[in-house]
């Protein structure tokens, strides 16, 4: 009989870990994630929202097991050593990210992706990797995805790791919108795995499918995901305490007071006590304390012009240094006005096969039309410190 345990799980209640997983969630790498939050700041908003990315890793891996549960069920021949790639790869996906979410992506630290090479080829991970004979390159690859990946990404399975349909959104957006206790994340999760299948894809390869059955069911993953970005991932104020933190941090980084390789393995109250104790901008003990940058100016993202669509999110140093230039424009010292223009995902995009009722297949592509034509989701945000708002009034 195979070793497992069960973990008891707010959302999906019992998770199984097996032997495989047991061995790489025992490592330091892996438990490092009990202390990064899935949703950085998002908790000075709404005070559930301190769920980590280790319970969303098990989350995910949950989710594949059950996923390849049911491509079994539905015809497919599963190999078990590539089922074995599919879950590790799941449960290791977000292995390389960085404190407090994805703001220091945003601050131009490289993506946490690549991170994760790190871990999957040093230390105790690796050597459990390698104890269970699983190719640290080749998780490498699925997690990456088919833009970062080699061949492994572009195997039939390599979707529910990184695709339209992957086992990360069905947990991260269940999740969030459960931790926060908004009704936005609402997915048919149940649906969608029942009808997943695998289908010819673009390039005639087979690779993960839905049937049109589920077909409702992908919209209110789509929905959910454009209003939780709305809702909550986008919200002014945890984009203004996502504003401070990238300062405090691009500051701290530039003084060298911090290097990037250690900001890459840290947890997120040791970085903010490491910032704290060196903070000459006043940042850190905002934060703390909850005194937030204000919002002066407000703009959806369709009233800006085109050529601001990519520098404010793209490039953090022209960035900063409008935002000295503008602050002094309007009277303000260095470091007192922050301008906010969140980097825009493929919100409600899709690359994936639809298998129809009578047995054709068609290609799901694009899905951006899908959103509402004057979309105040993505907006502009021009914010002062508490110090710099008495001084921007007068």
């Amino acid at each position: 009989m195979s070793q497992f345990e069960v973990v008891r799980d707010p959302l999906w209640n019992n998770i199984h870990l097996d032997r495989e997983a047991l061995a790489v969630v025992d490592t330091p790498a892996v438990q490092r994630l009990r202390y990064v939050r899935q949703l950085g700041h998002a908790f000075l908003v709404y005070p559930g929202a301190t769920h980590t990315r280790f319970e969303h890793a098990l989350g995910a891996y949950h989710l594949a097991r059950r996923a390849l549960t049911q491509l079994e069920e539905s015809g497919a021949r599963i190999e078990p050593h590539d089922a074995q790639r599919i879950r590790l790869a799941a449960l290791l996906h977000d292995i390389g990210h960085y404190p407090f979410s994805h703001a220091l992506e945003e601050a131009g630290l490289p993506a946490h992706e690549g991170l994760a090479q790190r871990h999957l080829a040093d230390g105790a991970l690796a050597a459990a990797l390698a104890e269970l004979g699983v190719s640290a390159d080749s998780l490498l690859a699925l997690i990456r995805g088919p833009e970062g990946g080699g061949g492994e990404a572009r195997e039939p399975l390599a979707g529910l790791v990184a695709g339209s349909l992957d086992v990360d959104k069905l947990d991260y957006l269940s999740r969030d919108a459960w931790m926060c206790g908004v009704p936005y994340g609402v997915i048919d999760v149940d649906r969608l795995l029942a009808s997943l299948t695998l289908a010819a894809g673009r390039d005639g390869r087979p690779t993960v499918a839905v049937h049109e059955k589920g077909l409702a069911a992908l919209e209110s993953l789509l929905f959910a995901k454009y209003q939780m970005y709305r809702n909550v991932y986008w919200h002014h104020a945890v984009r203004s305490a996502t504003v401070m933190f990238k300062r405090l941090v691009r500051r701290a980084l530039a003084d060298g007071h911090l290097r990037a390789d250690d900001v890459a393995v840290a947890t997120d109250d040791g970085l903010l006590q490491e910032l704290q104790g060196r903070d000459a901008t006043g940042l850190a003990c905002a934060l703390r304390e909850r005194r937030l940058a204000k919002r002066a100016v407000d703009a959806p993202a369709t009233d800006l012009p085109d050529d601001t669509a990519d520098w404010p999110a793209g490039d953090p140093d022209l960035l900063e240094r409008v935002e000295g230039r503008l602050a002094r424009e309007v009277g303000l010292h260095p470091g007192e006005l922050f301008l906010d223009f969140p980097a825009k995902p493929a919100m409600l995009g899709l690359d994936l096969p639809l298998v129809r009722r009578d047995g054709s297949v068609a290609q799901l592509s694009g899905g951006e039309a899908a959103a509402p034509p004057n979309s105040t989701a993505r907006r502009g945000d021009c914010a002062c410190s508490p110090c710099g708002r008495r001084r921007f009034r007068r």
